[in-house]
């Protein structure tokens, strides 16, 4: 069973701060705890009973020339071409659980595209636009948010661009 939650209910740290900046920007939805993890995208969306793609999920790379953290939101049915990033933000290397930690404040596996602790460069995958409604994850495994495509690109002021492969 889902439960949608408030900014001050028992929540993670990081799913408090992803509530907050959802509350501050007027966003009209609450975040939702699921009662399994949405550490995977095929976990989230089959917790949540919508289509894979419909999953905004995080991936972090680590920009070489700044070592500052370059997100891509992209839909869980696709996968990022990384040399396309690369050509948007410049040379890119893997970011490790620990880089994206330090980076953003949140653990792999509840990456959400608001509320980050640093600085964060953030690219939105244009696949996520073949939906209406878009769920991602908000500061735990356990918690996720729905929006629409624009509304991401509203609460993130991030470009919309071809990444995937």
């Amino acid at each position: 069973m889902l439960h949608n939650v408030g900014v001050n209910a028992d929540l993670p740290e990081g799913t408090r701060r992803v509530a907050a900046v959802l509350t501050a920007a007027g966003h009209p939805h609450d975040v939702v705890m699921l009662p399994v993890t949405g550490r995977t995208a095929q976990d989230a969306a089959d917790a949540l009973g919508v289509e894979l793609g419909q999953i905004a999920k995080s991936i972090i790379f680590r920009r070489r020339s700044d070592d500052v953290a370059v997100m891509v939101v992209t839909a869980g049915d696709r996968r990022v071409a990384e040399g396309k990033v690369a050509a948007l933000v410049g040379e890119l290397a893997r970011a490790d659980a620990d880089f994206v930690k330090a980076a953003t404040g949140f653990s792999i596996g509840g990456v959400s595209p608001v509320g980050h602790t640093g600085p964060t460069v953030v690219v939105i995958d244009q696949e996520l636009f073949r939906f209406s409604e878009i769920w991602a994850a908000a500061g735990h495994p356990h918690a996720v948010f729905p929006l629409s495509p624009d509304e991401l690109v509203d609460l993130t002021g991030a470009p919309v661009a071809e990444v995937t492969a």
